[in-house]
């Protein structure tokens, strides 16, 4: 193969694949608006100006449309809730640091319907396939995420011995999904009683003279 032919190529492969993240970065908002189901090759090839032929062969099924979506979902949310935590070093800090960059994940709108995990779970929740065991791969990836961040900080000593980091990482994500419910509600204390939350399930889980993070500066 010749160079302009290999330019051309790569041009065709380049165009895809902005094409693609185009197409997932409005598919991920619309769904957390509208769900899952609210997502339509045909309105989004009009919104993008794509055919709506030119989407089907990226995408095929609806199905397969969901699946990507759900997968650009959670990319966005490693990036946004995940990686500035990952950043702080492992221990209570980090905890908390996780705590605050979901509910900075929430309070900003990055997915302009409130957390698109929330809103695809309960609609996919009680539909066996893979959609849904695509969203239960999610929880439990986030879940593990949550459990294992609290077992390091109990394991550094900084929490105590005998807790159930399990029982304290459902407790921890049934306060951000309550900011995140009330927020959708125009609630505008929910952000500051889900901190306030955190901190005090935390403070009770913390071993003796250690320095809480929120407390720091």
């Amino acid at each position: 193969m010749d160079e302009t032919a290999l330019d051309e190529t790569d041009g065709r492969l380049r165009r895809g694949s902005e094409t693609r993240r185009a197409v997932l970065a409005r598919a991920v908002q619309v769904a957390s608006l509208h769900g899952l189901d609210g997502i339509s090759i045909g309105q989004l090839a009009t919104d993008l100006s794509i055919s709506k032929s030119g989407l089907f062969a990226r995408f095929g099924a609806k199905e397969e449309l969901q699946l990507a979506t759900i997968r650009a979902a959670r990319a966005i949310y490693a990036d946004a809730v995940v990686a500035p935590a990952m950043r702080v070093p492992p221990g209570l800090a980090r905890v908390w640091a996780l705590s605050e960059s979901w509910i900075a994940y929430s309070q900003a709108r990055i997915f302009r319907g409130g957390c698109f995990f929330a809103r695809a779970s309960l609609e996919f929740g009680g539909r066996p396939g893979a959609v849904r065991d695509a969203l239960v791969a999610a929880h439990r990836e986030w879940m593990s995420l949550l459990g294992q961040t609290l077992d390091d900080a109990r394991l550094l000593g900084e929490l105590l011995p005998a807790l159930d980091v399990q029982q304290l990482a459902f407790e921890l994500q049934a306060v951000l999904d309550a900011a995140n419910v009330g927020s959708l509600l125009d609630d505008e204390q929910c952000y500051a009683h889900a901190r306030a939350a955190a901190q005090q399930r935390l403070q009770q889980a913390v071993a003796p003279d250690i320095a809480l993070p929120w407390d720091a500066g």
